[in-house]
């Protein structure tokens, strides 16, 4: 590892730590962002050339500190608070007395703001990615990224949301919002548009994100399901494509390139949580993608198992995706033909998705009706956005003409 990116990995493990005590200590989160953000960018610039300092976090507090000040200044409004300023070095005691990731995570997901201004808010102030970075990473254009966190940040200003835990009564709401925005983090990153089929620096992040939050709430069982999923999912990573960025579907990966250090310990977190929690969607998906990553070779798939698994959770959280899913394990236990029964009956609520044509197509081709399954691979490859996915469905189209 480089010194530059030992830094900028030293730097997003700090950022919540560092903005969790510079507005504990002087309130108003959106100027405080905008200083801790500074204090980042500094040491961005300086600590590769000059080395890490012997305190970091109260170097980047005391940074931050000192930008608010030239912020009150020029306010004269608030010049009587100029002089109570912390500017000092920052002992570790204090910041290492409370943990702010979960109250950041809630404070980024608050209700009055849209999910796309959730997850860039949430990729700034708590994973300390720059607006440069979350760009790049959203494939938006940079101004965009500065615009839905600017307006994020007066929603929350006049919400009149406090820097603090929800309340009891909202506690259970506002960590499904925190858990759906890590999910849709990691998911852009695994199910990317656009040229690349995967972006590491997304889901690598809502892995590390979630991997605090299950530090901070160990006895949560849906985040530990969150996490178990996102690693058994990541660990297939290195076999989802080959060099030129060609898409490998499950059936064909070469399974020794799997992360089994990644599914060990996304089974055993899976296997705790379904054991002491109750049940939950993250859960059962994270429990189907064990069974998946347990076999050795595709036709050693408990399909049975998997099928089970899908009906709990199209009871528990229905939904189009969930029910395709669940069609192609009908197919595998039960047979092409009543999964095709099954996927006619669903497709009104379906909405069009394009996965409908992907499915239809793969179910047609069991059946050995290849002209039919070109057609519908076809149409499949024409509506999606991800190009490693069209350039697999095109060439599974010309397979099943031929």
């Amino acid at each position: 590892m480089n010194v530059t990116t030992e830094v900028e990995d030293l730097l997003r493990s700090l950022a919540p730590q560092v903005l969790g005590v510079v507005v504990r200590r002087n309130g108003g989160f959106d100027t405080c962002e905008d200083a801790v953000q500074e204090a980042l960018l500094a040491a961005a610039q300086q600590w590769p050339a000059d080395g890490i300092p012997g305190n970091p976090t109260g170097w980047l507090i005391t940074v931050a500190q000192r930008r608010l000040t030239e912020v009150w200044r020029s306010e004269a409004a608030r010049r009587r608070r100029e002089e109570a300023v912390f500017t000092a070095e920052v002992d570790d005691a204090e910041v290492l007395a409370e943990d702010d990731t979960l109250t950041l995570l809630t404070l980024c997901c608050h209700p009055s703001l849209t999910r796309v201004s959730q997850v860039a808010l949430t990729l700034r102030a708590v994973g300390g990615l720059t607006t440069a970075e979350i760009a790049r990473a959203l494939l938006v254009p940079e101004s965009t990224v500065g615009q839905r966190i600017s307006r994020a940040k007066a929603k929350i200003k006049a919400a009149g949301a406090r820097f603090a835990p929800p309340p009891a009564s909202e506690r259970d709401e506002r960590l499904a919002a925190v858990l759906a925005v890590l999910y849709l983090i990691f998911n852009e990153g695994h199910t990317a548009s656009g040229q690349a089929l995967n972006r590491v620096e997304l889901t690598s992040e809502a892995i590390r994100l979630t991997r605090q939050l299950h530090r901070r709430m160990p006895a949560e069982g849906e985040v530990a399901g969150l996490l178990a999923l996102m690693l058994l999912t990541d660990a297939r990573r290195p076999a989802r494509t080959l060099p030129d960025g060609t898409l490998v579907p499950l059936a064909e990966q070469d399974r020794s390139r799997w992360d089994r250090a990644a599914i060990a310990e996304g089974t055993a977190l899976i296997t705790e949580a379904l054991a002491t929690a109750v049940i939950g969607p993250y859960q059962l998906q994270a429990a189907i993608a064990a069974v998946h990553d347990e076999a050795l070779k595709p036709e050693d798939t408990d399909w049975t198992q998997i099928l089970g698994l899908y009906e709990l959770l199209n009871s528990a959280a229905p939904g189009p995706m969930v029910t395709l899913n669940r069609i192609v394990a009908v197919a595998m236990v039960r047979g092409h033909e009543t999964a095709l029964a099954e996927l006619a009956e669903a497709e009104p609520s379906l909405a069009g998705h394009y996965r409908v044509d992907a499915v239809r197509a793969h179910l047609l081709e069991l059946a050995g009706d290849h002209e039919a399954a070109r057609v519908h691979y076809e149409s499949a490859a024409r509506r999606t956005l991800s190009l490693p996915e069209q350039q697999y469905l095109t060439r599974k189209s010309v397979g099943s003409h031929g």
